[in-house]
């Protein structure tokens, strides 16, 4: 009986520091990770949050840079032909010449489409036409409205003859006429 009182008087004080470490172990040590890591998502949260506050309260220089941006694509797609298909822009821009040379006293006498060639995001539109103007005065005019026509046109060739060399007044020019096609 002596020899299990000994037992006792070891057994349970070992016990109660195992009991103990295991308590510490198990349950203290965790429940200090758990609370570090209740603290770096806090944190994260909160740097997540200025984060978003801040955006917000930057909304309206946001917004004025948009507002900036929208007017500068405007202005940009104003000197393009906007249509659906190259043959639309092709078609745009022969009445655009046509109401050009026309309005300048001019008669168109043939108009042909060429095939549209591609230039980065944009495609390049070219017609040519041919046309009958009653005297060079008729032709300054037309170049100038040609030239200063938004959407921009450009003249790649131009071609000009006398119609009668007796009476040189009327002319016959052909001219080759491109421009740019934004598209949709």
């Amino acid at each position: 009986m002596k020899r299990d009182n000994r037992l006792f008087i070891y057994a349970i004080p070992t016990i109660i520091v195992l009991a103990a470490l295991t308590v510490y172990q198990y349950g203290f040590v965790n429940a200090r990770k758990e609370m570090v890591s209740l603290r770096e998502t806090r944190a994260a949260r909160e740097r997540a949050l200025m984060k978003c506050m801040e955006t917000i309260a930057g909304r309206p220089r946001i917004e004025e840079k948009l507002g900036i941006l929208k007017e500068k694509r405007k202005a940009a797609a104003s000197k393009t032909i906007e249509a659906q298909t190259p043959t639309l822009c092709a078609a745009a821009l022969q009445e655009a010449v046509k109401g050009i040379i026309t309005g300048r006293g001019g008669s168109i006498t043939s108009e042909r489409v060429e095939k549209a060639e591609e230039s980065g995001r944009f495609q390049v539109v070219t017609i040519t036409v041919d046309a009958a103007l009653p005297d060079t005065r008729a032709l300054s005019d037309i170049l100038f409205g040609i030239e200063t026509h938004t959407p921009y046109i450009v003249v790649r060739e131009m071609d000009t003859r006398v119609r009668n060399f007796r009476e040189p007044r009327e002319l016959m020019v052909k001219l080759r006429l491109s421009s740019l096609a934004g598209g949709k």
